[in-house]
């Protein structure tokens, strides 16, 4: 729940937008202790990346080694026609070999990186599925500790990079080596002495390269994140569009995320800097060695310790190695790049989730078909599969009817554990009511619809579902008893008809469009060119904030809750559709509990009851005239709006309210209690009728 208005008390928003500090593109996404791992550790921690698909990795590394026991048998045929012609013999038939050997190396070749590509995509496939999977799971707590746009980012930008590494560092690391141990024992076969002169030189490129792996790694994390921290950035200023343009704040969100792009920028050429000295250090290395060989060669064999033939195959296997060590340098340095966002993408992977619950589970309905309106027979002769579902578990439909269907005892819940926003909170909700929570900004209104939806767990106290403490219950159960509307209401990319049936996919059409006369969507339906099946833009643009908020009202009916949360529902309201949501809500009330948050008491004056909320606790619960006489903050809030005593006789309640459990009872419902007393003492003050 997100009331920007409301639950000031330590609570920042999730997502991209919420969060404008600069620096990082999170506030406390550090480095693991993992980030100075080995090559050796870095090479191990990315082989187990490819679990179940190992088998592919092997045919590749075999295509590959093949081609490269082709590509290393080249030379020594090579050595034959040197030789079979100086002794005035015809060569056509080792040509032909030599031209066999050519095409089958490209050949094995092709299909191996084929299928090192296919691998690579599988792995990334693995991890982004892993990674949404987490990123939707995340604890609130969590998600309001970091960016949208980073998390987005390691869902592409860095899986993107780890696939390369997969794709082609860790092959080529392996057949790399084995090649250039291939190439050097045929080397010792032909002349040690010569092979001693090519290991110094690139012994000496080789310590060159080790000394720029840690750069490399450093840098590698530093563009990612950098790059994570632009996606926040726009993500933000996309996000909240309108008010950037109204306030010409182009050139300033501009210039904050051109910081971000020079800093992207800074970490790239760090990253291209070193890695561009790792290939000119092996090639120089190989070629230096070449030269060597050749002028230490030539005089070996005008010696006659080698034959020519055996030069010319030497002089081939050494400019052969120039291939397998650069795909070894190259491999262990994308390895590294890699890493940087590999420890991103795990860390990630460790957020604290909420656990993987069934998506389906049989909860109580009331009722069984949209509330508020009758049910037609074609559609009481086959719910839709939610509905069998709901009504399926015997437990359920033997619970007591007498059960609220939502008490709070001693409620106690801070975002900050030494900033409390809720302070012993103690109410029920009844079964087939309206039940109002009012009180100043900052109350904590908002925070008890989030403790409701269990986006987050209170510090102490209990939530009960039916009598059932929440936690007995899954927070897919207490979830599918709930349906919510938020006071920032949500509308995604997608048709009318995908927005109202989103938590109800199989609904049929008849319940649509019972639902869409009931939240008086009709005229959104005529206007739209393809009526239900009208496109939205994005985030809803297309459509007012007011008709925004009726399609999360039709989205919320559809579900068919046992209790409604409502945050908030007249805020983009005018005075005439608020008047006929007020309707809508007391026909509601008459299906399902119904739980109101309001600011404009107009519109909740008629409750059935309403809890005044002070600093985070209960102060007063009772009627719209129970309060006006009994309770001063009431009377203050009403005295801001102007607002008179209703007429209508439906402001009278029989029901009673239970504050802080000072009636004696347990709190688990409103229609007992105790005497009657008025609260004295330090607990709040409770009116009764």
């Amino acid at each position: 729940m997100s009331d920007s208005s409301d639950d000031t008390s330590g609570h920042s928003s999730g997502g991209g937008s919420g969060h404008s500090s600069g620096g990082g593109s999170e506030g406390h996404d550090h480095p693991v202790s993992g980030g100075n791992r080995s090559t050796r550790a870095a090479v191990l921690t990315l082989f187990r990346l490819t679990v179940g698909h190992r088998a592919s990795i092997a045919v590749a590394s075999a295509l590959t080694l093949a081609g490269s026991a082709l590509g290393l048998a080249q030379p020594l045929v090579a050595k034959q026609v040197v030789d079979v012609s100086g002794r005035g013999q015809t060569v056509w038939t080792l040509l032909l070999l030599l031209a066999v050997l050519f095409g089958a190396e490209a050949a094995t070749g092709a299909v191996g990186r084929f299928v090192l590509e296919r691998t690579g995509e599988g792995v990334v496939r693995q991890l982004r599925h892993s990674l949404v999977a987490r990123l939707l799971r995340l604890e609130m707590r969590e998600h309001d500790r970091h960016r949208g746009g980073d998390l987005i980012s390691r869902v592409t930008v860095d899986t993107t990079l780890l696939r390369e590494v997969v794709s082609q560092a860790l092959v080529d690391l392996v057949t790399g080596a084995l090649v250039a141990a291939g190439a050097i024992a045929l080397m010792v076969w032909i002349d040690a002495l010569l092979l001693l002169l090519v290991a110094a030189t690139v012994g000496a490129a080789a310590v060159v390269v080790a000394s720029l792996l840690k750069g490399i790694r450093a840098a590698s994390e530093r563009l990612q994140s950098s790059i994570g921290a632009i996606a926040a950035d726009l993500e933000r200023a996309l996000g909240a569009l309108p008010m950037v343009r109204v306030h010409r704040a182009e050139e300033r969100e501009a210039r904050r995320i051109g910081e971000r792009v020079e800093a992207a920028y800074d970490a790239g050429v760090r990253t291209a800097k070193l890695a561009s000295v790792m290939s000119p250090a092996v090639e120089l290395a190989v070629q230096g060695s070449f030269l060597l060989v050749l002028v230490i060669g030539g005089l070996r064999v005008s010696g006659d310790s080698n034959s020519l033939g055996d030069l010319v195959a030497f002089l081939l296997y050494a400019s052969y190695l120039v291939l397998p060590l650069s795909s070894v340098f190259r491999a262990v340095g994308l390895i590294q790049r890699g890493m940087g966002a590999y420890e991103r993408i795990e860390r990630a992977l460790s957020l604290p989730a909420e656990p993987v619950e069934p998506a389906e589970l049989p909860v109580p309905a009331e009722p069984t078909e949209p509330v508020g309106l009758p049910v037609p027979a074609e559609s009481a002769e086959r719910p839709s599969t939610a509905v069998r579902a709901r009504v399926s578990d015997p437990a359920v439909r033997a619970r007591p009817r007498e059960e609220p269907a939502l008490a709070l005892r001693g409620l106690t819940f801070g975002y900050d554990p030494d900033r409390p926003v809720l302070r012993g909170v103690t109410f029920t909700v009844p079964r087939r009511r309206q039940t109002a929570l009012v009180g100043r900004s900052g109350a904590g209104k908002s925070t008890i619809f989030a403790l409701v939806a269990r986006f987050y767990e209170p510090d102490s106290g209990a939530l009960l579902f039916d009598g059932r403490p929440a936690a007995e219950l899954t927070r897919a159960e207490c979830r599918a008893r709930i349906a919510v509307v938020d006071q920032n209401t949500h509308v995604v990319h997608g048709t009318l008809w995908d927005n109202i049936t989103y938590a109800v996919p199989d609904a049929t059409e008849a319940d649509v469009r019972r639902v869409v006369e009931l939240a008086q969507l009709d005229d959104v339906v005529r206007r739209l060119p393809d009526g239900l099946s009208g496109l939205l833009g994005e985030r809803g643009n297309t459509l007012s904030g007011g008709e925004r908020q009726r399609v999360a009202l039709a989205r919320a009916l559809l579900a068919r809750p046992q209790l409604l949360l409502l945050d908030e529902p007249t805020s983009h309201l005018d005075a005439i559709n608020e008047t006929a949501l007020a309707t809508v809500m007391r026909d509601v009330a008459r299906e399902c509990a119904l739980l109101v948050i309001a600011h404009r008491l107009s519109t909740v004056q008629h409750a059935d009851q309403i809890v005044v909320l002070d600093d985070g606790r209960t102060s007063a619960c009772g009627t719209h005239d129970e309060l006006l006489a009994d309770s001063a903050m009431y009377r203050e809030l009403a005295a801001g709006q102007m607002l008179r005593p209703p007429s209508s006789p439906d402001a009278l309640s029989p029901l009673g309210c239970v504050l802080n459990g000072s009636d004696g009872s347990d709190g688990s419902d409103g229609s007992d209690g105790s005497d009657g007393s008025d609260g004295a003492g330090d607990g709040p003050r409770i009116v009764r009728r």
